[in-house]
């Protein structure tokens, strides 16, 4: 009799997150890769979802969920970072965070401000389970600081928040997403030993923490 091999930690923590964390998984992929080739998120998307179904290439489908997120960082960009800077340090900026850090901060956001089928508490723990897996020690103490604040200062009846077109169930966000697919993004990198970490966060108006 054959002995079955132990699933690894990454294994587990496949099966346990949903297509909706896959999804967003991916859209932080691709801002990040965005902003480190200095161009649109958007087009990057659009790429892949053409190369994506041409036979010959072996690229990954890109879930509409991810697809949904993309768009609207790339629409709201503005206001998503002006609503993480209110929340940092006085003495940091955003620009100064660690690029994947800013990702997972714009994904988090943008559900918070912009898509009302995500309840804010959702936004926090996800943005929190991907900086746990991405970000440095510090990352996601100060993210879960940041989306939480932006959940606490009303943010589901701000006036920036809009109805999505369609809703989007778990069963269609990730569609022939698998663990083992050698053609999905690139996962960013942690930041490099160079690359100041975060100050503390803040509340407005209010001395830094």
């Amino acid at each position: 009799m054959t002995d079955t091999p132990e699933a690894t930690n990454d294994e587990r923590n496949w099966r346990r997150h949903g297509a909706r964390y896959r999804a967003r998984r991916r859209a932080v992929d691709i801002l990040f890769e965005a902003e480190a080739r200095d161009i649109d998120p958007v087009a990057i998307v659009e790429d892949r979802i053409t190369l994506s179904r041409d036979p010959d290439n072996s690229v990954a489908p890109v879930a509409d969920y991810t697809r949904q997120i993309i768009v609207g960082a790339a629409e709201e960009l503005d206001r998503i970072d002006e609503s993480i800077e209110r929340y940092l340090s006085e003495t940091w900026e955003l620009n100064r965070l660690p690029a994947v850090d800013r990702a997972i901060l714009r994904v988090g956001v943008w559900e918070i401000l912009f898509n009302p089928e995500v309840d804010g508490a959702t936004a926090v723990v996800e943005g929190v389970e991907l900086a746990s897996q991405y970000g440095n020690d510090v990352a996601a103490p100060y993210i879960h600081a940041v989306l939480d604040d932006v959940v606490q200062a009303g943010a589901a009846d701000n006036p920036f928040r809009e109805p999505v077109v369609e809703a989007i169930s778990d069963a269609d966000a990730d569609p022939q997403f698998t663990p083992a697919d050698p053609t999905v993004d690139a996962e960013p990198r942690h930041a490099n030993a160079a690359d100041p970490g975060p100050g503390p966060v803040r509340k407005p108006d209010s001395p830094d923490v």
